[in-house]
Protein backbone atom coordinates (compact mmCIF):
# COMPACT_ATOMS: atom_id res chain seq x y z
CA UNK A 1 0.00 0.00 0.00
CA UNK A 2 1.23 3.62 -0.91
CA UNK A 3 0.68 6.48 1.17
CA UNK A 4 2.23 9.47 -1.81
CA UNK A 5 0.25 12.29 -2.30
CA UNK A 6 0.08 14.91 -4.79
CA UNK A 7 1.24 18.47 -4.89
CA UNK A 8 -1.84 20.32 -3.34
CA UNK A 9 -1.30 22.81 -6.11
CA UNK A 10 -2.04 20.21 -8.42
CA UNK A 11 -5.28 18.99 -6.60
CA UNK A 12 -6.48 23.06 -7.11
CA UNK A 13 -5.46 23.34 -10.11
CA UNK A 14 -7.97 20.51 -10.55
CA UNK A 15 -10.29 21.98 -8.73
CA UNK A 16 -10.19 25.34 -10.57
CA UNK A 17 -8.91 27.76 -7.52
CA UNK A 18 -7.57 30.85 -9.04
CA UNK A 19 -6.09 31.27 -5.26
CA UNK A 20 -2.61 29.72 -5.00
CA UNK A 21 -2.56 26.87 -2.72
CA UNK A 22 0.64 25.48 -1.87
CA UNK A 23 0.18 23.39 1.28
CA UNK A 24 -2.55 20.86 1.97
CA UNK A 25 -3.55 23.15 5.14
CA UNK A 26 -4.47 25.68 2.62
CA UNK A 27 -6.64 23.15 0.63
CA UNK A 28 -7.96 21.72 3.94
CA UNK A 29 -8.97 25.49 5.11
CA UNK A 30 -10.69 26.61 1.64
CA UNK A 31 -12.73 23.36 1.50
CA UNK A 32 -13.71 24.29 4.99
CA UNK A 33 -14.46 28.05 4.22
CA UNK A 34 -16.72 26.37 1.17
CA UNK A 35 -15.46 26.05 -2.37
CA UNK A 36 -16.67 27.56 -5.28
CA UNK A 37 -19.65 25.86 -7.14
CA UNK A 38 -17.78 26.04 -10.60
CA UNK A 39 -15.18 23.60 -8.41
CA UNK A 40 -17.83 20.39 -9.10
CA UNK A 41 -17.94 21.56 -12.83
CA UNK A 42 -13.94 22.07 -13.29
CA UNK A 43 -13.55 18.31 -11.48
CA UNK A 44 -16.63 16.89 -13.87
CA UNK A 45 -14.88 18.85 -17.42
CA UNK A 46 -11.61 17.79 -16.33
CA UNK A 47 -12.44 13.89 -16.77
CA UNK A 48 -15.12 14.11 -19.24
CA UNK A 49 -14.95 17.18 -21.38
CA UNK A 50 -18.02 18.36 -21.91
CA UNK A 51 -20.10 14.88 -23.04
CA UNK A 52 -23.04 14.30 -21.18
CA UNK A 53 -20.85 12.10 -18.35
CA UNK A 54 -19.83 14.99 -16.83
CA UNK A 55 -23.26 16.25 -15.59
CA UNK A 56 -23.92 12.49 -14.36
CA UNK A 57 -20.82 12.65 -12.34
CA UNK A 58 -22.07 16.04 -11.16
CA UNK A 59 -25.00 14.99 -10.05
CA UNK A 60 -23.57 11.92 -8.59
CA UNK A 61 -21.74 13.93 -6.20
CA UNK A 62 -24.23 16.78 -5.68
CA UNK A 63 -27.88 16.40 -6.65
CA UNK A 64 -29.16 18.94 -9.22
CA UNK A 65 -31.33 20.54 -7.45
CA UNK A 66 -29.20 21.09 -3.92
CA UNK A 67 -26.56 22.23 -6.44
CA UNK A 68 -28.89 25.13 -8.15
CA UNK A 69 -30.10 26.17 -4.76
CA UNK A 70 -26.41 26.85 -3.07
CA UNK A 71 -26.35 30.92 -3.37
CA UNK A 72 -22.45 31.21 -2.64
CA UNK A 73 -19.39 28.25 -2.15
CA UNK A 74 -19.85 24.55 -1.89
CA UNK A 75 -20.83 23.38 1.67
CA UNK A 76 -17.42 21.56 3.92
CA UNK A 77 -19.13 18.25 3.42
CA UNK A 78 -19.88 18.56 -0.55
CA UNK A 79 -16.63 20.01 -0.52
CA UNK A 80 -14.80 17.12 0.42
CA UNK A 81 -16.15 15.05 -1.94
CA UNK A 82 -15.61 17.52 -5.04
CA UNK A 83 -11.66 17.65 -3.39
CA UNK A 84 -11.63 13.30 -3.01
CA UNK A 85 -12.56 13.32 -7.02
CA UNK A 86 -9.87 16.16 -7.58
CA UNK A 87 -7.11 14.22 -5.35
CA UNK A 88 -7.84 11.19 -7.22
CA UNK A 89 -7.19 12.90 -10.64
CA UNK A 90 -4.85 14.81 -9.82
CA UNK A 91 -3.12 11.12 -9.00
CA UNK A 92 -4.01 9.97 -11.63
CA UNK A 93 -2.38 12.70 -13.82
CA UNK A 94 1.09 12.63 -11.82
CA UNK A 95 1.22 8.86 -12.62
CA UNK A 96 0.66 8.63 -15.97
CA UNK A 97 1.90 12.06 -16.94
CA UNK A 98 -0.53 13.12 -19.48
CA UNK A 99 -4.09 14.53 -18.75
CA UNK A 100 -5.32 12.29 -21.77
CA UNK A 101 -3.98 9.39 -20.35
CA UNK A 102 -5.46 9.86 -16.65
CA UNK A 103 -8.71 10.69 -18.25
CA UNK A 104 -8.75 7.16 -20.54
CA UNK A 105 -7.68 5.35 -17.09
CA UNK A 106 -10.39 7.08 -14.47
CA UNK A 107 -13.34 6.69 -17.12
CA UNK A 108 -12.20 3.10 -18.43
CA UNK A 109 -13.83 -0.02 -16.47
CA UNK A 110 -11.02 -1.95 -14.73
CA UNK A 111 -10.62 -5.24 -13.47
CA UNK A 112 -9.11 -4.43 -10.26
CA UNK A 113 -11.72 -2.26 -9.41
CA UNK A 114 -14.23 -4.62 -9.72
CA UNK A 115 -15.33 -3.76 -13.35
CA UNK A 116 -16.30 0.10 -12.24
CA UNK A 117 -14.81 2.91 -13.67
CA UNK A 118 -12.09 4.52 -11.32
CA UNK A 119 -13.81 7.54 -10.92
CA UNK A 120 -16.78 6.23 -10.44
CA UNK A 121 -15.63 4.04 -7.44
CA UNK A 122 -13.75 7.42 -5.98
CA UNK A 123 -16.99 8.64 -4.87
CA UNK A 124 -16.65 6.91 -1.58
CA UNK A 125 -13.68 8.01 0.60
CA UNK A 126 -12.42 4.49 0.72
CA UNK A 127 -13.06 3.63 -3.20
CA UNK A 128 -10.63 7.05 -3.47
CA UNK A 129 -7.96 5.13 -1.44
CA UNK A 130 -8.54 1.84 -3.58
CA UNK A 131 -7.61 4.18 -6.89
CA UNK A 132 -4.76 5.63 -5.34
CA UNK A 133 -3.48 2.45 -4.19
CA UNK A 134 -3.76 0.89 -7.93
CA UNK A 135 -2.47 4.10 -8.84
CA UNK A 136 0.92 4.13 -7.04
CA UNK A 137 1.18 0.20 -7.75
CA UNK A 138 0.61 1.10 -11.35
CA UNK A 139 3.46 4.22 -11.15
CA UNK A 140 5.75 1.73 -8.70
CA UNK A 141 5.47 -1.08 -11.38
CA UNK A 142 3.82 -3.64 -9.22
CA UNK A 143 1.52 -5.57 -10.86
CA UNK A 144 -1.92 -4.64 -10.85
Amino acid sequence: MYAAVVEPSKIAQVLGLRRKITSIEQLDRQVEAGLPKASLGAVARHVYGTSPDAAALMQRVIPSATFHRRDQGLKPQEGERVERLARVIATAEQVWDSVDDARAFLSTAHAMLGGKRPIEVALTELGARRVENLLWSLFHGVAA
